[in-house]
C-alpha cells in the first residue's frame, strides 16, 4: 500500500510541476502559481497560510512541544533568457527530460518536498514538518521567506530544495555586493592636466583581480571578489573625475559580511559602500545530527558557490534536491523525469530516517 501511495505522489509531483511550468512566475508575480499551490494542498484537505506569495503549512498534529523541521523551496523563477528554443512556459516531455522555466531550479525541488510533505501530513511524528514555497527568492527580495520566518515556530532545521544531485550542500557561500567610487580631477583631454579617475581605478581592479583573502574555509575555500561593473566619463575630450566600478563578493563561512567588508576597504583606494548585508553566509555545525543522518545514508557533502534562501534562514538548514545546478537559468531548462521521482523518495526517506535517528 505505501509503494502504491509513493508511485501516486510521484505523478502528482510531475503533473503539477507541468502546470506550475505553464503557469509564468517571475519574482514579485507569482500570485498564479501561489494559487495553484494552495489549490492543490486544499485538495489534499491540507489548510494553508500566505503572504504575499509565500504559502506554508503544518502537519496536521502539529505539537508546539515538539521540534519543526522546515521544508522549503521557491516557486518563483528567472526572466528566461533569448537562447530558448522551446516555449518556456510550455511544459514538454522528450526523452525522459520535462523542459520549461522553472523545471530544475527549483520546481522539481519544490514538488518533491510537497508530497514529501503529503505523505508525512497525517501520520505522528517525533517532529513537526512545516512546508513553505516561498517567492522572490530568486532576486532574494524581502518579500520572500525573510517576511515569512516570524510568522513560523522555531525551526530546528531547515531542509532548502535546490537542485543538488541529491549531494547534501552543508555550507553555502553569501552575497555581498559593493559600490565603489573613486574621484579624480576633471581636465581637457588634450593638455596634461586633471587626474584621470579611470587610471586611478585600474589600481583598485588590477589588485581585485589577484586578491586573495586572508582566511579559507574548509567546506567553501577561498572568498571570491569580481568586477563585474564599470562607468566612467562623459565625453571623449574630457578626463573625468569619477569613476564607479561595482564588486560581487561570495563570502564563505570564515568571514561575516562586514568582515569581508572592512578586508577589501583596507586595501582598496576607492570609496566603497555596501548595498546590503542581509545575505550572509551558512555553515550546519559538525555537531548537528543531519550529518550523521546523511553518513549514514552515504550522502557526498560538499559547499555551494550560489546563493539560496539560506542566506536568509537564521536556523541550521542544509540544502538538497533532484535536478543539477548547472542545468538552472540555462536555455530550455529541464529536469529528468526519473529525478523528480527519486527526488521524492529520497525526501521520504531522508526524513524517515531522521525521525528514526536518536539526538
Amino acid at each position: 500500500m505505501e509503494t502504491e501511495n509513493k508511485e501516486h505522489l510521484k505523478e502528482e509531483a510531475i503533473y503539477l510541476l507541468k502546470k506550475l511550468i505553464a503557469t509564468p512566475s517571475l519574482s514579485r508575480e507569482e500570485q498564479q502559481t501561489a494559487g495553484i499551490i494552495g489549490e492543490f494542498l486544499l485538495s489534499k484537505n491540507i489548510q494553508c497560510s500566505r503572504k504575499g506569495n509565500n504559502l506554508w503549512a503544518c502537519n496536521r498534529h502539529f505539537d508546539p512541544l515538539l521540534p519543526s523541521i522546515l521544508l522549503n523551496s521557491h516557486h518563483d523563477t528567472v526572466k528566461p533568457n533569448q537562447g530558448y528554443t522551446k516555449d518556456p512556459f510550455k511544459a514538454i516531455i522528450e526523452d525522459g527530460r520535462l523542459y520549461g522555466l522553472g523545471s530544475n531550479d527549483a520546481g522539481g525541488c519544490l514538488v518533491s518536498l510537497i508530497m514529501a510533505f503529503v505523505h508525512f501530513y497525517e501520520q505522528k511524528l517525533p517532529y513537526n514538518l512545516v512546508l513553505v514555497a516561498s517567492a522572490e527568492e530568486e532576486i532574494s527580495g524581502k518579500g520572500g521567506i525573510e517576511s515569512v520566518l516570524p510568522e513560523l515556530p522555531e525551526i530546528h532545521l531547515a531542509i532548502v530544495g535546490e537542485p543538488t544531485l541529491l549531494q547534501l550542500a552543508v555550507a553555502e557561500k553569501g552575497l555581498l555586493v559593493i559600490d565603489a567610487e573613486v574621484r579624480g580631477k576633471a581636465g581637457h583631454a588634450a593638455r596634461d592636466e586633471g587626474e584621470n579617475a579611470i587610471y586611478k581605478a585600474l589600481d583598485d581592479l588590477n589588485l581585485i583581480k589577484t586578491y586573495r583573502f586572508d582566511k579559507k574555509s574548509d567546506y567553501l575555500g577561498e572568498n571570491k571578489v569580481t568586477a563585474t561593473v564599470i562607468q566612467a566619463g562623459s565625453q571623449h575630450n574630457v578626463v573625468p573625475d569619477l569613476c564607479t566600478y561595482t564588486l560581487d563578493v561570495r563570502v564563505t563561512d570564515a568571514y561575516s559580511l562586514e568582515e569581508a567588508f572592512e578586508e577589501l576597504n583596507a586595501v582598496l583606494q576607492a570609496d566603497l559602500k555596501p548595498r546590503s548585508l542581509r545575505l550572509n553566509s551558512s555553515r550546519i555545525e559538525p555537531s548537528h545530527k543531519i550529518l550523521r543522518v546523511a553518513n549514514d545514508m552515504g550522502l557526498k557533502l560538499f559547499g555551494s558557490p550560489t546563493l539560496s534562501d539560506q542566506a536568509l534562514i537564521h536556523y541550521p538548514s542544509v540544502k538538497i534536491g533532484p535536478g543539477d545546478s548547472a542545468r538552472s537559468h540555462t536555455a530550455d531548462e529541464f529536469i529528468y523525469l526519473e529525478e523528480i521521482e527519486r527526488g521524492v523518495e529520497f525526501y521520504i526517506e531522508l526524513l524517515t530516517t531522521y525521525f528514526d535517528t536518536e539526538n
